[in-house]
């Protein structure tokens, strides 16, 4: 079996375009049939429960199943996954096949009466609560259009009601982006609509979405997929929902903070009692019970698969202790008393038995990787090492919500490590080693030539030896990108590993390595920031990403001191840069080089959106006293405000 040679059919997209077809697209190999059929003896299949409980309550759907942003853009095509019925194909894993069949389906679900759930509109599930004279919404998806869509269906199912609440479960994108397709900024000022989320909430939000933005959005896009074609041979789902809307994100920042177990609220006659569980799937995040209704929200913090301890897009190493530790005092709390668990990813769960083997298999699930991967540390095992053996006991490995849709044992084994160890394997080979480039054209004159390395790279993909095979194959490229037969041999083998992947994500992952190995992203394929994250956030933490944006080359020896007092908040910041480091304060009177006074909006525009500020100066909106070199001087010291274009990934 020799690996498809496919260098005349290279893809070539619009500009513009954000989904380029993998025109190189090849059939399973042998080797993939073959471990895809081995896989799939061993699943359980006689457990079919997942579908009668993911379709329970379904009361209707869009009718029109493409949501759209204002100008007619797809947003998101419900009916693109209908192509998953029947039997798995050659090129998708059987596990990760049902479980895409699971979900796919979409629509309005009555949970119990007075709790609904919007499911399949984004790649979170957005919960309606009724109460006394409204609606409490729990998690209102990623994008405006598609909160605004679930919205539509549930006015035009259960009424057109007043939205007194907004809840935020957690601090990522998915669980608030669509805020603004459910209420207004009006409604929220106005006092009509609160807005409650955990405490640390905005912190965590704006350094994830923000600060590290721009490189956790180009890994996001392996990650999701984000560049694949939805079908057999590519996207094939995210573990956590089917689909991820390509919408527009918004924020609106939190009325009240939630800070302690235990505290409730009283919602226009309804009682929500809280459970904080920072450092779990997130590091702002809370659970919460509804006593009226003997209903238990688990947030993200339980899920219809196995979920990131380090999520690969990039994050904060989560703590898979507290996690599992978390999941008992919510039994503990509410164990006996719920009967309905839902959450913000997948379907609910009813009855005692159901909930508690859910909560607990899941907790042990998580507690057994934590336990096991220390055991195994401090037995001397390295990271790799210990992701190569450590699985779930069959016990647990057999619950299709312990399975690897999302995250793996893998990887999730590697973060424990990281967590604890850090990236030092304790090797001293590994202490100090030598970057990919250099590494790759050491490794090729060691192998004799990239000739002898590239074929040995093809007998191990002729052997079915996926991961040897991109090993090899991902030196030569890095050696010399213009090798195009190693590069179109790299793609065949990320491929068939994609084709193998029970978990979504890595299918992901090897399919998009496979796709840009081939034809890199355009500049158009940047993902901007949103305008409403930036106008949301605290003006300490815009300064925060500022000083991320220093380039020490631009810096040079510079030392200067600026202050700006935006007027309409009443708020002075003084900054000072010196040795490549700006510092920020606020509260403090010393002197500066030069301060400008403007409304937040300009120094906005300015610093962020890259308006000059010579016309705002003319026109009396930024007042500048002292020397204005010194602005000048902290204006020349930052590299470009924006949205850069992708880097590099799988090429040099």
């Amino acid at each position: 079996m020799t690996a498809p040679i496919f260098r005349s059919l290279l893809p070539t997209c619009a500009a513009a375009a954000l989904l380029c077809t993998s025109a190189f697209a090849q059939e399973a190999t042998e080797t993939t049939q073959a471990y895809n059929e081995a896989f799939a003896a061993d699943l359980p299949w006689g457990d079919d429960a997942d579908f009668e409980r993911a379709a329970r309550g379904f009361i209707a759907t869009r009718e029109n199943p493409l949501i759209t942003t204002a100008s007619g853009g797809t947003v998101v095509d419900l009916s693109a996954y209908d192509f998953a019925e029947g039997d798995a194909p050659d090129t998708v894993n059987p596990s990760l096949w049902r479980h895409l069949q699971l979900l796919r389906q979409h629509g309005l679900y009555e949970v119990v009466p007075g709790l609904w759930q919007v499911r399949g509109f984004d790649l979170s599930v957005m919960s309606i609560i009724r109460t006394d004279t409204g609606y409490v919404i729990v998690d209102p998806l990623l994008a405006r259009e598609t909160s605004a869509a679930a919205m539509e269906l549930v006015r035009q199912e259960l009424g057109d009601l007043p939205v007194h609440a907004v809840i935020y479960t957690h601090s990522h994108a998915d669980h608030f982006g669509g805020v603004k397709g459910v209420v207004s900024e009006d409604d929220v000022n106005s006092g009509r609509t609160q807005i409650i989320a955990p405490h640390g909430f905005m912190e965590h939000a704006v350094s994830e979405n923000l600060l590290l933005g721009p490189a956790m959005r180009r890994r996001a896009v392996y990650q999701f997929g984000q560049r694949l074609d939805v079908g057999t041979t590519g996207h094939a789902g995210n573990g956590i929902g089917a689909t991820i809307a390509r919408g527009t994100r918004s924020l609106i920042p939190p009325t009240i903070s939630i800070n302690e177990t235990g505290e409730t609220l009283t919602i226009d006659g309804m009682e929500f009692v809280f459970q904080v569980t920072p450092g779990a799937e997130a590091p702002a995040e809370m659970n919460f019970f509804l006593p009226s209704l003997n209903a238990l929200c688990l947030a993200e913090n339980a899920n219809p698969t196995m979920h990131n301890v380090l999520t690969p897009r990039g994050a904060l190493v989560r703590d898979a202790l507290a996690w599992a530790d978390y999941l008992t005092e919510s039994l503990r709390l509410w164990g006996d008393e719920a009967d309905v668990v839902f959450t913000s990813h997948g379907w609910p769960r009813w009855g005692e038995e159901d909930i508690y083997d859910y909560m607990s298999s899941h907790r042990d699930a998580y507690k057994f990787l934590h336990d096991q991967s220390v055991r195994l540390m401090n037995l001397g095992y390295t990271e790799m090492e210990i992701a190569e053996q450590i699985e779930l006991p069959p016990s647990l490995a057999r619950q299709w919500f312990n399975r690897g849709y999302y995250g793996t044992m893998s990887h999730n084994s590697k973060a424990v490590y990281q967590r604890y160890m850090g990236w030092y394997d304790g090797n001293p080979a590994n202490l100090n080693p030598l970057p990919p480039e250099e590494a790759g054209s050491r490794y090729v004159e060691a192998m004799g030539g990239a000739d002898a390395a590239l074929s040995n790279a093809q007998s191990a993909y002729e052997e079915g030896d996926y991961r040897w095979a991109a090993q090899l194959a991902s030196h030569i490229v890095f050696d010399d990108a213009s090798n195009m037969s190693a590069r179109e041999l790299l793609a065949a083998a990320f491929e068939q590993m994609g084709y193998q992947a029970e978990g979504m994500l890595w299918r992901n992952m090897y399919l998009t390595g496979a796709q840009e190995v081939i034809t890199p992203p355009p500049a158009s394929a940047a993902i901007t920031m949103s305008g409403d994250f930036l106008a949301a956030t605290p003006s300490a933490d815009l300064f925060d990403i500022l000083a991320a944006k220093i380039d020490p080359a631009r810096s040079g020896e510079r030392a200067l001191t600026v202050r700006f007092v935006f007027n309409d908040r009443d708020e002075s910041h003084l900054l000072s840069l010196r040795n490549s480091v700006l510092v920020h304060e606020t509260g403090v009177d010393d002197a500066s080089d030069v301060t400008l006074t403007m409304p937040r909006s300009a120094f906005m525009a300015v610093l962020f959106a890259g308006q000059p500020a010579g016309p705002l100066v003319d026109q009396g909106t930024i007042a500048i006293d002292g020397d204005v070199e010194a602005f000048n001087g902290l204006l020349a010291s930052l590299e470009d405000i924006g949205n850069p274009e992708p880097f590099s990934i799988v090429l040099p």
